[in-house]
């Protein structure tokens, strides 16, 4: 089915109606959308109501001329196809037109070859421009910062580091716990950097076993293994000229990490089951939410690969040590979840405020991400208030209508109003999800924002299981 943008659209503009109308039926044969005018005054009450693509205008008509009419349509529309018309076969009429930005003129009577020139130019023409502005629209898009929401001094610092870092091609290694936004942090890192024109390869080391992760980071040759029926591209290689983002780099096996360290070293790739090395060229950023140098120690991460990573490190702090970010990156996912629903924009209550800034966030800025998107479905009125949100309970204890405290003290109050600590926080917050998925672990796992691996570790540590199945702390 063709889109109503890829049509052209044309505007005919003459006195005579038998020629209008013999020039509209050549337009629709050619699978334009064709409208007509009788004069300069009814061509310019369309030009408001209808984009048209390109104009066809009679340079000699009643009131307003063609030339006189062209001016005042390519001051609405600039990038429009102008052509002229006259019974006269003027040369100074058409140099006059063709000086002031007409396209083309013709001549009357038609010279069917002439004309068919002309609709084929000005047609290709207009797919030509479209294709530009499309492709303008993509590279925009593409090279566009991506801009971390929150002011706090702690967020303050983290921008300052990767305006210092990203103009460079150093290896960056991303800290922070679970949630906090490191892959948000690594694309603002691409695009101020050189390489921003090409794409950034996004390979979540810990959502993948280890044989497919291996396949997915250095591709394939067809037949290399069961199921292999054709050649593929790895992202290390898609990554080529552009950014390679290793997300919860700590969960790679010691085999994938010994591979790695030889791709970062070498910059070349070999598929699996091939003999052939491939050169590549991309910038290698990393992210872990676990202590690699605990890991080093314990002998289950490479030390020369904990190296090569932490050329440049950046700690993310977490949500609760940054509540200052809270208000304006709930603002900022109102407006996004606000769009993507077609809803107006609701504001929070003050209640709703302090109750989102009492609460610890666990889950940190992905928590609160969910929590927003959920808010604005079940919202009601035109204010978002704090029983909108799965933790109003806890809240309301923690709040009792007081004033917020900061920070450290904020975790401290809440966890304490509600006798709970962090990790009996999270439990919960995974039973309730498991129990409204109907424990569809890949479907949870997406809820909360986390993968697989990551779900069934937090399971397995608060023994939680499917009701009527072992524990997965016995497996």
């Amino acid at each position: 089915m063709v889109s109503r943008d890829d049509v052209v659209r044309v505007l005919v503009v003459d006195d005579e109606m038998v020629v209008r109308e013999s020039l509209a039926a050549w337009f629709r044969e050619e699978g334009c959308e064709v409208g007509t005018a009788d004069g300069g005054n009814a061509a310019l009450e369309q030009l408001g109501a209808n984009d048209w693509d390109v104009y066809l205008l009679d340079v000699k008509m009643p009131g307003m001329d063609g030339i006189e009419l062209q001016r005042r349509v390519l001051e609405h529309r600039p990038d429009a196809t102008i052509i002229v018309m006259t019974a006269y076969a003027s040369v100074d009429t058409a140099v006059q037109a063709m000086k002031a930005g007409a396209h083309d003129y013709l001549s009357k009577p038609f010279d069917p070859t002439d004309l068919s020139r002309i609709v084929r130019v000005a047609t290709e023409r207009h797919r030509l421009l479209r294709e530009n502005r499309r492709l303008r629209e993509s590279v925009e898009e593409t090279t566009a910062l991506v801009d971390v929401v929150g002011n706090s001094p702690a967020m303050n610092r983290v921008m300052s580091l990767v305006e210092q870092v990203a103009p460079t091609d150093a290896t960056v290694l991303l800290r922070g716990e679970s949630g906090t936004g490191k892959e948000v942090v690594a694309r603002a890192i691409h695009t101020r950097s050189a390489r921003r024109f090409l794409p950034i390869i996004v390979v979540n080391c810990g959502a993948l076993p280890d044989g497919v992760l291996e396949s997915e980071l250095f591709g394939h040759e067809r037949g290399a293994f069961t199921g292999a029926q054709y050649r593929r591209k790895g992202r290390i290689e898609l990554a080529d000229g552009g950014t390679l983002f290793l997300d919860e780099i700590g969960d790679v096996s010691p085999k994938t990490q010994l591979d790695l360290l030889r791709v970062l070293e070498e910059k070349t790739i070999t598929r699996i089951g091939s003999n052939r090395s491939t050169a590549v060229d991309f910038r290698t950023l990393a992210a872990t939410n676990r202590d690699l140098e605990d890991l080093v120690r314990k002998g289950t991460f490479r030390e020369d690969l904990y190296y090569r990573l932490n050329v440049f490190s950046i700690t993310i702090p977490p949500l609760r040590d940054r509540p200052e970010d809270i208000q304006p990156l709930v603002e900022h996912f109102l407006r996004k979840f606000s769009r993507a629903m077609n809803r107006p924009v609701r504001k929070l209550s003050q209640s709703a405020l302090r109750g989102l800034l009492a609460y610890p966030w666990p889950g940190n800025v992905r928590e609160l991400q969910n929590a927003v998107e959920r808010a604005l479905v079940v919202a009601r009125g035109e204010l978002i208030e704090v029983d909108d949100f799965p933790f109003s309970r806890p809240v309301h204890e923690a709040t009792n209508g007081n004033s917020v405290p900061k920070g450290s003290d904020a975790l401290t109050a809440a966890a304490d109003a509600a006798g709970r600590s962090l990790s009996s926080i999270e439990e919960e917050h995974i039973r309730r999800v498991l129990e409204d998925t109907h424990y569809n672990i890949s479907l949870a796992a997406r809820v909360l924002e986390i993968d697989r691996v990551t779900l069934y570790n937090k399971m397995r540590r608060y023994g939680i299981h499917r009701p009527g199945t072992p524990s997965l702390q016995s497996t």
